[in-house]
């Protein structure tokens, strides 16, 4: 398993915890991290994952609820929301990643985690963001 792969999946785990627990991000990460033994690459980018999410929260769901029409944030699984959630801001703010190899690595997490429907679900979505911010970018243009 690659290193970026092992970081979204502690990404995931962490954003998993912080749905249901409204401590201290800090208090968090240092718990996740006493029990985990990942090399230093996979934990900062888990890192500049979680604190990046957790900072563009608002942002973050915005895009991912334009491109759901029919879904509510609310009403998702809590893994797909947040497999949605890593996706989206690497897809905003990790430039060196195309977002079709984002998109690829959420739908094996998600196949992995929640199943073979939510990587559709998963692909849908994120398809659509994709979709979205090209619109975007070619409108700044």
């Amino acid at each position: 398993m690659g290193k970026r792969r092992k970081a979204r999946e502690c990404v995931l785990q962490i954003l998993f915890q912080l749905e249901f627990a409204n401590d201290d991000l800090e208090e968090i990460l240092k718990d996740y991290w006493a029990h985990q033994r990942v090399p230093a690459e996979v934990r900062e980018y888990s890192e500049w994952l979680v604190k990046g999410i957790c900072q563009h929260k608002p942002e973050i769901d915005r895009t991912i609820q334009q491109a759901s029409r029919n879904w509510r944030l609310d009403r998702m699984a809590t893994v797909d929301r947040n497999i949605l959630r890593i996706a989206v801001f690497e897809m905003l703010f990790e430039k060196t990643l195309a977002p079709p190899i984002v998109i690829d690595e959420a739908i094996e997490i998600a196949k992995k985690y929640s199943g073979q429907e939510a990587g559709v679900f998963v692909n849908g979505i994120l398809d659509g963001v994709y979709r979205n911010l090209q619109k975007i970018n070619s409108e700044k243009k």
